[in-house]
Formats: C-alpha cells, sequence, structure tokens
C-alpha cells in the first residue's frame, strides 16, 4: 500500500506571486562538497554575490580556489569572457562564521544527509538571517518538512533539489513542504527559473518525483538478472536498443555508484513503509557488501580495471524469416507498427480479423506475441516480443520462449525480426519481458503521483527527462500506449507474482477505465 501524501503541490501558478531573488542579493552556499560548489557556481554565473560556508576549517576557502578554477577552464573553452569571469570571481567569498550570512537573501544548504545535522543548522541560522530570507535544502532523501519542523518560521522553508552536475543538468525539484507557504516555493521556483534552470514543483514525498518515480527502471533489471532470465549486459542492451533509453541499468548504477543507488532505494522504501513496489534488490545489496560499488572501485556488475572486457549482450545468430504471417486481432499501439515493416521487408501479411487477441502466427503454427505480463510455459508454442520506443528506430529486440516453444518458431520469429534490420537477443520465459515491465511500472508510479497530488503530469515528465535522460516522460508513454495497455500488463504480472510489487494502483485501475465502456448501473 503507497503513502497517502497530504501535503499536495501549491496551487500557486508558476511565473506569478513571488518575484524571483534579486541578483544583487547574496546567495550563501552551506557544505563545499562537489553539490555544494555546483550550486554555488550556478548562482555566481547568474549574477549573485555568493558566500561559501563550512564547518570543516579551511574548506570554504579550498572551494573559492577550486570555483575559480573552474570558471578558468570555461573562459579556456570560450562559454564564458574573461571579464565574467573576473567580475564573478570578485562576488565571491568565504565565510569563516555561520554569522558571516546574516545579510543572505537565499541559504542553499547541501551538507551530509543526516536529518539531525541539518536540523541544527537551520535552527542556527534561523537566528543570523533575517526573517525574509528563503531557506533551502538540496536534501534528495529526507523529508523537507522534517527538516523544517524544529523551525520558528517553517513556512519560508523549501527543496532545491539539485542534480549533479549542478552547472550543467537543468532540472531542479522544487519541494514544499508541510507548512511550506506557496509565496516561498513560487520564489524559490522564479529563482531557479531565472537561473536558467528548468524548475518542477513537488510535494514532499519520499523520494520526490524523480528518485521515486524511478525505481522501477533499477528494480526491474536486477529482478531479471536474479530470476536469470537475462545476463546483465543484454538486459542493458535492450533497455537502450529497444527501449531508447540513454544507459542501461547496470552500467548506471556503476556510474552512479552502488552504496549511492541503493542507498536511495532503501530510504524511499523504508519512507513507503516497505512497500513492495520498492523493494531493493538482494543483487545489489551484495555488490555493496563486497564492496563493489560500480566504477569509482573499479568493479561493479562489470569491471573496469585496465584491460578488462566488457561482456557482450547475447545476440542471436542469422535464422531464415518466415514467408508469411497471419496478424490476428487488434495489435493495438505495440504490435501494429510492426504490419507495415513486415511487408516493407517483403513478408507476406495476412490480416484475420478474429477475436483471438493480439498475435502474428507464423508458418510453424506457432505465435508471435507482445509482451502482455504472461509467460511462454503457459501456451503452446508461443513466442514473445519486447516493447520499443519506436519499432522503426530500434536497433535490437528482445524475445522469450519457454520449454515448450518449437525450436522452428523461435527461428522464424528471429529471422521475421532480423529482415527488419534488428539484432535479436533471446532471453528466458519472463513475464513482461524487459522495456515492457519496465514501462508499465514507471507508468503506475507516475499516475499514482499525479493522483496523490505529488506533482502535475507536465511536471513529471519533464522531471524524468532532464533528470534521468529518460527518452519520454512515463505519462508522454501512457498517453502512446493506451489507457488499458500498462493497467492489463501489470494485472497480469501480478497473477504471476502475488508479492504486491505489480498490483496496479488505483490512480491507475481509474485511468484505464476513464471514459471506456462501463457495465450497467446498480
Amino acid at each position: 500500500m503507497t503513502a497517502n501524501v497530504s501535503d499536495a503541490v501549491p496551487d500557486t501558478a508558476p511565473g506569478t506571486g513571488a518575484e524571483p531573488v534579486d541578483r544583487s542579493r547574496t546567495v550563501a552556499v552551506v557544505g563545499t562538497g562537489t553539490m555544494g560548489q555546483g550550486i554555488a557556481q550556478v548562482a555566481l554565473v547568474a549574477g549573485h554575490p555568493v558566500r561559501l560556508y563550512d564547518s570543516a576549517p579551511g574548506r570554504a576557502e579550498a572551494a573559492v580556489t577550486a570555483l575559480a578554477a573552474r570558471l578558468d577552464r570555461l573562459v579556456e573553452k570560450g562559454r564564458m569572457d574573461r571579464s565574467e569571469r573576473d567580475g564573478a570571481v570578485a562576488r565571491l567569498h568565504a565565510a569563516a562564521e555561520l554569522t558571516e550570512l546574516a545579510d543572505a537573501a537565499l541559504v542553499v544548504e547541501a551538507v551530509v544527509e543526516e536529518l539531525t545535522v541539518k536540523q541544527r543548522l537551520f535552527a542556527e541560522l534561523e537566528k543570523i538571517v533575517g526573517d525574509d530570507t528563503l531557506l533551502a535544502t538540496n536534501t534528495s532523501s529526507l523529508s523537507v518538512t522534517a527538516v523544517a519542523g524544529a523551525l520558528r518560521l517553517p513556512g519560508r522553508f523549501v527543496g532545491l533539489h539539485f542534480f549533479n552536475p549542478a552547472p550543467l543538468l537543468p532540472l531542479v525539484e522544487v519541494v514544499s513542504g508541510f507548512a511550506t507557504d506557496p509565496s516561498a516555493a513560487t520564489r524559490a521556483y522564479e529563482t531557479a527559473k531565472s537561473w536558467g534552470k528548468t524548475p518542477v514543483r513537488c510535494a514532499d514525498t519520499p523520494g520526490f518525483i524523480v528518485n521515486r518515480i524511478a525505481r522501477p527502471f533499477y528494480a526491474e533489471a536486477f529482478a531479471v538478472h536474479e530470476d536469470r532470465g537475462a545476463d546483465p549486459a543484454t538486459i542493458d542492451a535492450v533497455l537502450r536498443e529497444s527501449g531508447g533509453f540513454r544507459m542501461g541499468a547496470f552500467e548506471l548504477t556503476d556510474l552512479i555508484g552502488h552504496d549511492v543507488n541503493e542507498a536511495v532505494t532503501h530510504s524511499v522504501w523504508e519512507a513507503f513503509f516497505r512497500d513492495p513496489k520498492f523493494r531493493p534488490s538482494l543483487a545489489q545489496r551484495r555488490l555493496v557488501e563486497s564492496g563493489m560499488l560500480g566504477r569509482k572501485t573499479g568493479r561493479g556488475w562489470y569491471t573496469y580495471e585496465e584491460g578488462a572486457h566488457r561482456p557482450e549482450p547475447h545476440t542471436a545468430g542469422p535464422a531464415e524469416p518466415p514467408a508469411h504471417v497471419i496478424a490476428e486481432g487488434d495489435l493495438g499501439p505495440v504490435g501494429a507498427p510492426l504490419l507495415g515493416m513486415i511487408r516493407e521487408a517483403g513478408i507476406t501479411v495476412r490480416e484475420e480479423d478474429e477475436d483471438k487477441g493480439s498475435r502474428l502466427v507464423l508458418p510453424s503454427g506457432g505465435q508471435l506475441v507482445p509482451a502482455d505480463g504472461q509467460t511462454s510455459v503457459e501456451f503452446r508454442d508461443v513466442v514473445y516480443f519486447d516493447l520499443a520506443l519506436d519499432y522503426r528506430e530500434a536497433t535490437r529486440i528482445a524475445l522469450s520462449a519457454g520449454p515448450d516453444t518449437q525450436p522452428e518458431t523461435l527461428a522464424q520469429a528471429t529471422g521475421l525480426f532480423q529482415a527488419l534490420g534488428k539484432k535479436v537477443s533471446v532471453i528466458g520465459d519472463v513475464p513482461g519481458m524487459i522495456v515492457a515491465r519496465t514501462v508499465a511500472r514507471l507508468i503506475d508510479l507516475a499516475h499514482d503521483a499525479v493522483a496523490k497530488g505529488v506533482a502535475t503530469e507536465e511536471d513529471i515528465d519533464t522531471a524524468m527527462r532532464l533528470g534521468v535522460n529518460y527518452p519520454v516522460g512515463p505519462l508522454e508513454w501512457s498517453r502512446r500506449l493506451g489507457k488499458n495497455w500498462a493497467f492489463s500488463l501489470l494485472e497480469e504480472l501480478h497473477q504471476r507474482d502475488p508479492s504486491g510489487r505489480y498490483a496496479p494502483s488505483l490512480a491507475l485501475f481509474r485511468h484505464s477505465y476513464a471514459d471506456g465502456e462501463r457495465e450497467g448501473g446498480r
């Protein structure tokens, strides 16, 4: 059961109400690690005087030096004029004491992710800064409401969650806690926008938008691997080359660091009272326990030591395409685009408008079916094919076969997609396959977030495209695939794994039935 969110997104529309923090006013950043320096650079380049503070002696001064060097590199690359660099450096100062932040109009905290540390910091800041100073935390995993809980004026407190590296990534999640005034949230939103960022509004829910909705991208890939459905290299290749994702889940978590990624997953899972939809991966836990944290340690899912061989995805050998196929039923938004491509490849297609489901019948008598959450073992001679973002642009397609699938049927299915110019990866008998089950779960969590007032549909899609480089937002994907696609696939998965992990949310149920046919009233 997903936790209820009572602190809905404020009604104040972006672009109205409070003005952004004036460029002449000081922005203070507390915490001078990678994220703190990145946020300081963003504010500095936008034209603000910036003051850096760190509780560790000498770190603020070192951060000022490091930031000046960053600006020098921008000048060398032609991205900043020398005069702009000199002006920015003149506005940048280190603070030896917290009291030196008294004149700041905005203070952004980027210290260690520990609630008590942040609470103590803001309690001290509240004694120093003016009552009109906007206070913000860059937390990615803690409750904004909890951080502000002990403040005298919690209404002026917001979350400003930047993504790393802050100077390069455009997204900023503007998070309203339970007590945040709408005017404070709007001021923070407009300030981030004036800095050239793309802000989105969200309520104070575990993981906010991106870290809440993105969990299935990692979790489903890990689950397929744990169930021995496919190896990491094959799963990554399918996610990239069929799903259109920039990186696969295994290579991405190796880049992020498994200690970081697993900690976020665990935090969201705990915050949602161990909801099975957010259950962490045992395989990833073992990586963390063994110290194999990814690129930074030289080994994670893959090995990064010098001379290490990167495993290749499974790719089927050449197979003869079928001379013809029979299209039975309505293949819908998933399979329908394939019919034209099959004809273009010189394969005869005969369409039969029969109520037998959605399938292609191969010359062997076997069936080729879009991934629907069921398994091949349940049927005689069935091959499933995975979802693609765009079947014309996809360069790889995954097929799934069971023990009763005839070799001839699998060979004809393989040859069919090869005739369309695709590489083919044959995986195990995985319900929902790889891309389809991942996208269905992303769609489900996105609809659930909208229904609970976490964020608008537009902001969710924007956040997922800009925050984690998804090819399209989950709600846009939902519109492309049709109202019932994700709900039907998850219902089938839920029947095969009744743990609750795949149970469709009430929001997705309502969306599936909206504007559709209903049975008679009572």
